[in-house]
């Protein structure tokens, strides 16, 4: 079987396709060839390739946001994609085509339809972008992450599956991910990260509330490349006493363990919290990117209503101090959001979409 993946415009695209990827290897075993096709802007061709996948590039633009000339140049660009994307595929010849969504996706989403090859659609998010809006009228089947999604999509060709994680996190238990940080008996933890760049906004209002964090509990901060070297200057003035409790890192390949040990996390509200935080059953203060749309408040606010989460905007994250505090010595509360997110859990997503890919494919 040979099975085309693509997606790209942000990195949030490449995890549900690998978590995806991972179910289809182990439910079609050594006979599955992959190729994933799209933009290499983000640093999509390294991620892809520590999967052992190909990458194929294919040329893409963004259209949101954009004005007349900057329109007309995307334009071209797409165009231009759609003719590579075709040429490429036409040589692989997939049995399915997977997309993730993304302006990256669109170029070989519109050459799947042009080559008749099976192409599902798979949404992240709770509100589609505008690619997944293009992208539907195109797709055989269509996949996404919660009914509050159906609303926008073609009820007769979609599927609600869950978000697709990675086995990382549903093999990791809350003792074993505290066993392995070493965190202490009885500790509690909080998590505090953006995306995979990290979120400035976050991470100014972490520096703010840090020592009275600390002073309560382990925190582990994930900052992204760009704040890192301000918070090692944090961590250094919290003195001998206070700074073992204080970990930092640009990025961990330990995100499932960081999770599953924490009693709480402050987050951005990417798509991936919508598999992730539900399934390591964690509490978190949403904090909304602005950007792509706006779509992150959509998720928060899909958690928040569920009980599972509380959602705080920028421009209000002089109180988190406050509020983290707050949360974190309300037991009862944070029980009662622990459970309202394991009960939104749908653990086997990947393996539902796998299993939908398999499908179209015969």
């Amino acid at each position: 079987m040979r099975l085309a993946l693509t997606g790209g415009g942000t990195g949030g695209h490449i995890l549900p396709a690998m978590a995806v990827l991972d179910a289809m290897r182990a439910a079609t075993g050594s006979d599955l060839e992959v190729r994933f096709f799209g933009p290499d802007n983000r640093g999509e061709s390294t991620r892809v390739a520590a999967y052992g996948v190909d990458f194929e590039r294919v040329p893409a633009a963004p259209v949101r946001g954009r004005n007349p000339l900057q329109l007309a140049r995307s334009a071209v660009q797409l165009a231009r994609g759609v003719f590579v994307a075709a040429r490429k595929l036409r040589r692989f010849k997939p049995d399915v085509v997977f997309s993730t969504g993304g302006y990256g996706s669109f170029p070989c989403c519109v050459a799947a339809r042009l080559l008749r090859v099976p192409l599902i659609v798979y949404l992240p998010d709770v509100e589609p972008g505008w690619a997944v809006k293009a992208e539907r009228r195109l797709a055989t089947r269509i996949a996404t992450t919660t009914d509050a999604a159906l609303s926008s999509l073609p009820a007769s060709k979609t599927v609600v599956t869950g978000y697709p994680v990675r086995p990382e996190f549903l093999d990791i238990t809350r003792d074993g991910a505290r066993a392995e940080l070493a965190v202490p008996p009885g500790e509690r933890v909080l998590l505090i990260a953006g995306a995979s760049q990290g979120a400035h906004a976050i991470n100014e209002a972490a520096f703010r509330a840090l020592r009275g964090f600390v002073e309560e509990f382990t925190v582990f901060h994930v900052t992204g490349p760009a704040d890192y070297d301000e918070a090692a200057g944090y961590a250094q003035a919290l003195g001998a006493g206070l700074v073992t409790r204080y970990h930092v890192a640009v990025y961990s390949e330990d995100f499932p363990a960081l999770m599953a040990a924490a009693d709480l996390a402050i987050m951005r509200a990417g798509a991936s919290v919508l598999g992730e935080l539900t399934v390591a059953g964690l509490p978190a203060v949403l904090v909304p990117g602005t950007f792509a749309g706006g779509h992150q408040r959509a998720n928060a606010g899909w958690l928040a209503d569920h009980g599972a989460a509380v959602v705080v905007e920028e421009d209000a994250l002089r109180g988190l101090e406050n509020l983290v505090l707050g949360l974190m010595n309300d037991e009862e509360r944070l029980a009662a959001m622990a459970a309202a997110a394991k009960a939104l859990a749908r653990p086997h997503a990947a393996h539902d979409i796998a299993k939908l890919c398999v499908e179209m494919a015969t």
